[in-house]
Order: structure tokens, then C-alpha cells, then sequence
């Protein structure tokens, strides 16, 4: 096992980004099933031993569709893509860490988010995958602290939407994956074909 490299001062809640509008995919990515249930659902279940609660990250529109047997949480900060899906869940508890993944990582498994949650570094702005394609970090598969909140707010004023920027000009601690291909994301039915048939393949 990996030691906590310091205290976690704070608690974890985990958010499930799935407010995208999936236009590249043609087809609402948070409900591509590829584990047996809707990938929204799967990956919150995937979070929930390593989290106190977990949220599923979501447009206004889509509050009242979420299952409720989850917990949801619509943006506050709208149009923002990924970051304003962050922004809001800091809005709705600051005084915990967050811990993001994006809902289109049909390869994240529990050992990839184990091992990011043992990687922590608390007095880092955030603790996140370094990405396998050119070595900067993978936002969207990431422990953001507490204390990034008022980064983000700055962030905002700004004019950029862009998470991967935000932990580029700050203090993160950056975390190779075991299996690069943990990180891969699914964006088009291209991307979904493949990736499905290397699912069955493993099986």
C-alpha cells in the first residue's frame, strides 16, 4: 500500500461531472452504459468507499431525471463547462476536498482512484493524474483541496474555462497512473467502439 504522504485535514466528497452537452458523441455520455448500469451511476458507485458523500455533477435541466437513489447537484455557475460543475460544488460545501472525475473514463477502476486518494498531498492546491499524452495534469481526474476554491473564483476573471490551465500556473502534486489507460476518455462513436470492444476483450 501507498502512505498518505501528510494529514487530511478535510473531508472527501466525490463529484461526478455529467452536465456536458456530449455534442461531439451525439448521445448523452453519462447514460452510455458500458458496466451494467449508466455510466453516471457507475462511476458514483465507484467513488463512494473513498468518499463521505458523493454528488452527480449536472445542468438544472437535468436534476429531476437523476435517479434518486443518488445525490445530485445542479450548476450554480452555468455554461462553464467543467469548471463551473466544480465551482458550484465548492459553492455547496467549502469546507471539503472534492474529488472529480469526469463521466466519459469507462477504463477508471478502483484501483487507479485509490491510489490518487493515497497520493494526496493536502497542502497542494490539488492532488491529480498526470497525463500519459504530454505529461500536464488531467483535471478532470483529480483531489481538488479546499483551499483552490478562491483560485478558481480568480480564475474566473480571467476569461478562460479551462481547469488544465488553472493547475498548470499553481501548486498541484502531479500523480503518474499505473495504467496510462485509466485516463482514457470517450468523446466520439469512434472513441466508443473502440474502447467498448477493449472492455469485452478484457473480460
Amino acid at each position: 500500500m501507498i502512505p498518505l504522504n501528510t494529514p487530511t485535514p478535510s473531508s472527501v466528497n466525490g463529484l461526478v461531472l455529467a452536465g456536458g452537452k456530449s455534442s461531439r458523441m451525439g448521445t448523452a455520455k453519462e447514460k452510455i452504459r458500458w458496466h451494467g448500469k449508466e455510466q453516471q451511476y457507475a462511476m458514483a458507485d465507484l467513488l463512494a468507499p473513498f468518499c463521505d458523500k458523493v454528488y452527480i455533477s449536472c445542468r438544472p435541466d437535468q436534476l429531476e431525471k437523476v435517479d434518486a437513489g443518488y445525490k445530485a447537484l445542479a450548476d450554480v455557475f452555468v455554461d462553464m463547462g467543467p469548471v463551473g460543475g466544480i465551482l458550484s460544488a465548492f459553492h455547496y460545501r467549502k469546507d471539503t476536498a472534492w474529488l472529480v472525475v469526469a463521466c466519459d473514463l469507462p477504463l477508471l477502476d478502483e484501483k487507479a482512484v485509490e491510489l490518487l486518494i493515497r497520493s494526496r498531498n493536502p497542502e497542494k492546491m490539488a492532488t491529480v493524474y498526470e497525463s500519459p499524452v504530454d505529461g500536464g495534469p488531467e483535471p478532470l481526474v483529480a483531489l481538488w483541496e479546499p483551499q483552490s476554491f478562491p483560485f478558481l473564483v480568480d480564475f474566473l476573471e480571467t476569461g478562460s474555462r479551462s481547469p488544465r490551465k488553472l493547475m498548470t500556473d499553481n501548486d498541484i502534486r502531479l500523480v503518474r497512473p499505473e495504467d496510462p489507460q485509466v485516463l482514457r476518455n470517450v468523446n466520439t462513436p469512434e472513441e466508443l467502439a473502440e474502447v467498448r470492444r477493449m472492455i469485452e476483450n478484457s473480460r
